[in-house]
């Protein structure tokens, strides 16, 4: 039929390919073709780069920083293209709504390009993180040509609610709420220097994947209490009667803390080159408290967990004077230690061998306005046998944010502090956001003891954490510590940090572990051999992460040598032995310290540690062993053997030093073929029995002590 005929060679050539759509007239129009796929709604905020797919592609996060030397601390590379040159190669977009164009077919505009729209720099596109809460960093437009103050709002395009964040000079840093699985990022920038010709705000949005980790010990938050506390911490009575200074308040407020150590040791994980690291938290399914609106809304969220104990002291026992840390006559300033840990231990109930990591806010610190010193406040750190335990005070509490929305107004906050009511925290606390810098950042250098770092020559486990707000913004206050205007402009490079051996010490943690690392063995020894023209020869069967060096009288570490290349360390990871020179490790030395003794602290994948206290001893003639001659069927008389470094370091009251070669090593006619371990509450001594009955007795029998036999091919017996 001509009509149907007619119909279907217009419908042919109504539809054209995205290749010639590509190459339609230049004046925009599509002439009813439909539209190409780099619509509105897949907006990348990669600068040159094409526009997303609508799914979002799995991709790990780039982690091939550059490789670190000894005391290199390389900046990660750049992940996204040069500078903006040219508006006319961005992809970003200024829109007047989210809705993708039409694919009707009337014509269809062309959507302008905006070289405004955010630019997200720390992190890639489509990357995985294992974080709740994701610090970012980016900039808008070009900054060196043309800066700009305004605000961000983030869209989190789920339950969660809008977030505003400052720009300053082109330049802003924002907190980002992600939901386990792919998450879809709207970031608007509004500017009144744009606010001109009715122009929205200028939109990018990005892809981020969280992947939360649940194979990995958390990281446990808890909230001590006397047993007959009321739950209440210092607040200035304005503050008190504004916002609460109850238990309810003092979870919201400790939670969201603990949120900002996480974005902020995340961040610094990836800088490091390490990945997207982090520890975790036990998280319940609970009221929301991230977001303002939950409180009212009741919206369910998983969150962590803090866990509300209290111990079997009273109030006035916890703020007795006695314990109180930074009062000069206290005779017990580590008891509140001892309480926590024991308060800790009988809440968790951890099994033998079962390490538990908890960090500890002490509710009950009071500021004692007559002593003028925190009471119930200690602030510590470290290894409690299954416990890994960080203590620190409330006393600041009321300054920190309970919520995302109240980040920025607390860390920009200049009220200065009442010390009628709370404490200035060795006079670096003078105003609400140096405040929450000494409380949150001080309680973040108490966790990083836990995690097994010791203080550093900067960053966090120095003092670096006064300055703990420029992490999370890009402007800073008046600082009454200072007596000066704050930074215009800060930048990551103006930041606080982790160290960069508190980095390593990290990246093989259990609580930082994540499902691409390979498993790794129990074995978590070091050994040290000491061979010849003063070298030695340091093995590991779970590798060899780093070498700390410290010359006499050093009480931080200033030189090391490292083995891990990134987060992958190349196909076969770390080295499982490593040979060293004394001259080579003192030459690595500062000028002022070649000359003096050198102590080596060995770190192994496994969390294993060694000392050599001095490796002039070690490579000394003193730990040359000349093996004896003349035994019958001796293949190896007059040759040297060298002793390794864990002998000789009995320090019990009578111990006697002893030395013995076994025959077997000496004579292949000797055939080892049991040894018998003669101890009571420890070993006594080792008998080594040969095929001839002869025997080697290393140390004694012990007047009362028992023997286990283990002969070589059967299992352990009694004698």
């Amino acid at each position: 039929m001509p009509f149907f005929k007619e119909l279907r060679r217009r419908s042919k050539a109504s539809f054209k390919t995205d290749k010639s759509s590509d190459n339609s007239d230049s004046n925009g129009s599509n002439n009813g073709t439909v539209p190409t796929t780099k619509s509105s709604s897949t907006l990348n905020s990669v600068y040159g780069a094409s526009t997303p797919a609508s799914s979002i592609q799995p991709q790990m996060s780039s982690s091939n920083l550059s490789a670190f030397k000894s005391n290199g601390v390389a900046s990660p590379p750049p992940q996204r293209p040069s500078p903006l040159t040219s508006t006319s190669q961005s992809k970003r977009y200024s829109m007047s709504g989210i809705n993708p164009p039409s694919s009707s077919s009337s014509p269809t505009p062309k959507i302008p390009l905006s070289q405004y729209a955010p630019r997200i720099l720390s992190i890639s596109e489509n990357s995985w993180v294992h974080q709740k809460v994701l610090l970012i960093y980016g900039q808008i437009g070009d900054p060196s040509h043309r800066s700009f103050d305004g605000t961000l709002t983030v869209n989190h395009q789920d339950s969660f609610p809008l977030t505003s964040w400052p720009v300053c000079d082109s330049h802003f840093k924002a907190l980002v709420h992600l939901a386990p699985g792919p998450n879809r990022l709207r970031f608007d920038f509004a500017s009144p220097k744009l606010a001109s010709n009715n122009i929205s705000p200028h939109t990018t949005f990005f892809n981020v994947n969280y992947l939360p980790m649940v194979n990995s010990p958390p990281l446990q938050l808890v909230i001590l209490m006397g047993k007959d506390s009321t739950g209440t911490f210092d607040a200035v009575p304005e503050r008190a009667q504004r916002e609460g200074n109850d238990l309810d308040t003092a979870i919201r407020k400790f939670r969201m803390a603990a949120y900002l150590w996480q974005a902020f040791t995340g961040e610094q994980m990836y800088r490091n080159g390490f990945g997207r690291r982090c520890f975790r938290f036990e998280e319940e399914w609970t009221t929301g408290s991230l977001a303002y609106r939950d409180r009212d809304t009741g919206q369910m969220r998983n969150e962590a967990k803090v866990h509300v104990v209290r111990t079997d002291k009273t109030v006035a026992e916890l703020r007795d004077l006695d314990l109180a840390q930074q009062y000069d006559k206290a005779q017990r300033k580590n008891d509140l230690f001892t309480i926590a840990t024991d308060a800790v231990q009988a809440h968790f109930k951890p099994t033998p061998g079962q390490q538990q990591y908890v960090a500890v806010l002490l509710l009950d610190a009071h500021w004692d306005t007559e002593a003028k010193t925190i009471t119930g406040h200690a602030a510590l750190g470290g290894d409690a046998g299954e416990i890994k335990l960080s203590i620190f005070g409330s006393h600041a509490l009321q300054s920190y944010p309970s919520c995302i929305e109240e980040v920025v107004p607390a860390f920009t906050d200049c009220t200065r502090t009442d010390t009628n009511y709370i404490a200035n925290h060795c006079n670096e606390s003078g105003s609400n956001w140096e405040t929450v810098n000494i409380g949150i950042g001080g309680q973040l250098h108490e966790t990083g003891h836990l995690f097994g770092c010791p203080h550093q020559e900067s960053g966090i486990m120095l003092r670096d954490y006064v300055r703990f707000n420029r992490t999370f913004l890009c402007r800073e206050p008046y600082s009454t510590r200072t007596k000066e205007q704050g930074m215009r402009l800060c930048l990551p490079k103006d930041e606080c940090k982790w160290h960069r051996l508190d980095a390593l010490r990290f990246r093989y943690h259990p609580c930082f572990r994540l499902p691409s690392d390979a498993p790794i063995n129990s074995e978590d020894g070091v050994q040290v051999w000491a061979i010849d023209n003063g070298r030695i020869l340091v093995t590991a069967v779970t590798r060899i992460a780093f070498i700390e060096l410290f010359a006499n009288g050093d009480e931080t570490c200033h030189t090391w040598i490292e083995y891990i290349n990134g987060d992958g360390a190349g196909s076969s990871g770390p080295p499982r032995q490593v040979l060293l020179s004394e001259s080579d490790l003192k030459g690595r030395l500062p000028e002022n310290s070649k000359s003096k003794s050198l102590r080596l602290e060995i770190y192994s994948v496994g969390q294993g540690k060694h000392v050599v206290e001095d490796i002039s001893q070690l490579t000394s003639k003193k730990a040359l062993v000349k093996m004896p001659g003349g035994l019958l069927g001796s293949q190896i008389g007059g040759q040297k053997a060298f002793r390794g470094s864990k002998l000789g370091q009995s320090q019990v009251e009578g111990s006697q030093s002893e030395e013995m070669i076994l025959h077997s090593a000496v004579d292949q006619t000797k055939l080892l073929t049991s040894i018998k371990v003669y101890h009571g509450f420890a070993v006594e001594g080792l008998e080594f029995w040969y095929e001839d009955s002869s025997s080697q007795l290393f140390g004694k029998q012990g007047e009362k002590a028992g023997a286990n036999e283990f002969l070589f091919g059967e299992s352990l017996t009694e004698p």
